[in-house]
Parts: structure tokens; C-alpha cells; sequence
């Protein structure tokens, strides 16, 4: 069988915790509790990605294989839903709105100043697999824009001057427990 673990990472999932063994287990177990319920692929893809941080081409070949379907199928679905993700991502999941009052507002200068501060573009992860970057189009926010989330926090009128300071708040454990005013 084809290596099924994810490389150690700080992403939250249980990848660098649970031997490969218990994770191809636990898939298995997925694949037998989804395969047969109407729309269960889709659940099944959210529950291996909790396992293993992302959707590594062995899971998703495995999880073709145990519903039935040809793993260009199960890749479209990946492909089309955002949430879903084909590469590991950071500890920190940072998300720059930029629907359009976050953009009118400043929200691609924010973006950019992330990119710089962080040396990843959208899409990217830095070496450390501390912070991954991505894009959203609106996080129901638009009066505090421009809105950055990092995991599941809420950054309003985020500044691209106060980028490196949030990003250092960030990585230093500081910055990341509970709904912000204002970065």
C-alpha cells in the first residue's frame, strides 16, 4: 500500500500524532461508514483531510477505489470545492477578504503586504508550515474592512502597515485567541 501520512506538521491535524497504521485505519473506517450513504463523498473527503492535514493523491486514490468511482471524479469534486486543499497547510491558516468592499478598502494591499511579510504567495505555505496564504470573497464583514481571518479569527480594519507586527503577534502566540477590533 502506498504511504498514506502526511509529513510532520504543525497543521492541527492528527497526521504527526498517530502512527500510519491508525491513520490508514481510521480512513478505512471513513471509507465504510460513508461509501454507501447518498453524498457521503463528500464527508468522507472532510473527514480524511481532518486526519491527514490535506488530500495527498494515495487518499484520494483510496477513497476512489473504496467508493466506486474513477479518482478523476473524486479529484474534481476536490478541485472544485475550496475547502478542500491537495497541499499541507500551516499552523496558521491566514484568509484576506477580498470581495468587494474589503477590496475597495484596501484588502489587496493587505494581500500583498502578507505576501511580503510572509515570502509565500496565495496558495503557498512557508517552509516552517507555520502560515499558509489564501484568498476569500466575503466573511459577512464588509462594515469592518478590509477582514483578515487567521484559522478562525476575525482581523477588522486590518492595515497593510500592521501586516509584520500581526504576523509576529501571530507566530508568538499572541494574536490569535478570539474575534479583533482592529490590525
Amino acid at each position: 500500500m502506498t504511504d498514506l501520512t502526511a509529513t510532520a506538521a504543525p497543521c492541527g491535524c492528527a497526521c504527526d500524532a498517530v502512527p500510519e497504521e491508525e491513520l490508514n485505519a481510521r480512513l478505512d473506517d471513513v471509507i465504510r461508514e460513508y461509501r454507501d450513504k447518498p453524498g457521503g463523498l463528500i464527508p468522507a473527503l472532510q473527514t480524511a483531510q481532518a486526519l491527514f492535514g490535506y488530500l495527498p493523491e494515495p487518499v484520494i486514490r483510496k477513497i476512489a477505489d473504496g467508493f466506486g468511482k474513477p479518482v478523476s471524479e473524486v479529484t474534481g469534486v476536490v478541485t472544485f470545492y475550496s475547502f478542500f486543499t491537495l497541499h499541507p497547510r500551516g499552523k496558521f491558516l491566514v484568509r484576506v477578504c477580498l470581495g468587494t468592499a474589503c477590496y475597495v478598502r484596501g484588502g489587496k494591499e493587505v494581500l500583498d503586504a502578507f505576501k511580503k511579510k510572509l515570502g509565500i504567495d496565495v496558495g503557498e505555505t512557508t517552509a516552517d508550515r507555520n502560515f499558509s496564504l489564501e484568498v476569500g470573497r466575503c466573511f459577512g464583514a464588509c462594515g469592518m474592512a478590509p477582514v483578515v481571518m487567521v484559522n478562525e479569527t476575525v482581523y477588522q480594519r486590518v492595515k497593510p502597515a500592521r501586516v509584520g507586527e500581526l504576523v509576529n503577534q501571530i507566530a508568538a502566540g499572541a494574536g490569535v485567541a478570539g474575534e479583533k477590533e482592529t490590525a
